[in-house]
């Protein structure tokens, strides 16, 4: 098993376009376990949720194994708590360290948030203020996971329903300067941000052009729920329309980049969810068609 280009030990200094482009892939849920397992799951890469697998044994490691026989995989962790003040848990990065040397996973990501405080778990992915002192705090984690996994990982912008009043700078300035400060990548969550944009009043156009592009490294795509008066990130709908256009316009100024399609809820058939990275595919190649055209 080999893993991405740019992403092995040593020291964390690479373009994050160098990363392999792997094409447009789908988060792996257990309804689509048996179509692994009988080999018929025929994706370009398949995402999993590192926690899921930091197990001793059982069905889901077994099930792993074969999906990175069949296409490269992709660690994505929901708990570590970048963004917290708790120290950063060594038996988590042990076991992810251990996850990660038996499956040699094209890449790492994790989100930017917090979620612990005093070891009491909100079970939620929560937003930090965009304050100088929180990119200093979250920089200096991100580097000691770094160093400790040996590799550098790429951070995910999370959907948000509240605002801080002492934040000083956008959230893709702040993410962006995470970025560059720690030496990492960019999961960009282009539902994320249509979310947030609608819930927080931004332009999600700005969001996009106020990052670095050579720091992002893979694409997230997801559906939606309309609440009223917000909307939420449920992953429990095919992508919607907005979001779409948002992607084909990330793809215009980032390029091809890696994208997945998540759906963590009412889980469609796998057909169903293929068709949707297919989509994906066909939308960065009219995007990429637009791009190279003269102005």
């Amino acid at each position: 098993m080999g893993g991405a280009p740019g992403l092995s030990s040593g020291p964390l200094t690479i373009v994050m376009a160098l990363l392999s482009h792997l094409g447009h892939g789908i988060g792996l849920r257990p309804p689509h376990y048996p179509r692994v397992v009988d080999g018929t799951a025929r994706v370009d890469w398949f995402e999993v949720i590192s926690e899921n697998f930091m197990i001793p044994g059982g069905r889901p490691l077994g099930v792993l194994e074969k999906a990175r026989e069949l296409a490269p995989v992709v660690l994505h962790g929901v708990s570590m708590n970048l963004g917290g003040t708790d120290p950063l848990r060594e038996s988590h990065l042990g076991e992810l360290a251990r996850l990660i040397h038996r499956f040699e996973p094209a890449w790492v990501s994790e989100h930017l948030c917090w979620g612990v405080f005093g070891r009491h778990y909100a079970h939620d992915l929560l937003p930090l203020p965009y304050t100088e002192e929180a990119l200093v705090h979250v920089a200096d984690r991100i580097r000691q996971v770094q160093d400790r996994l040996g590799r550098r990982i790429l951070i995910e912008n999370v959907s948000s329903y509240v605002t801080f009043r002492h934040s000083t700078m956008p959230e893709w300035t702040f993410l962006g300067a995470v970025a560059e400060a720690a030496d990492c990548g960019i999961l960009l969550d282009v539902n994320n941000i249509y979310v947030s944009a609608v819930n927080h009043g931004f332009s999600p156009d700005d969001y996009l052009a106020g990052l670095p592009p050579e720091r992002v490294g893979q694409i997230h795509l997801a559906g939606h729920s309309d609440a009223g008066t917000h909307l939420v990130d449920t992953h429990d709908h095919p992508v919607p329309s907005p979001v779409w256009s948002l992607y084909r316009d990330a793809v215009r100024r980032f390029g091809p980049v890696s994208a997945l399609v998540e759906w963590d809820d009412h889980i469609p058939s796998f057909e169903e969810l293929v068709a949707e990275a297919d989509r994906a595919r066909a939308v960065e190649a009219e995007a990429l068609g637009a791009r190279r055209q003269p102005a």
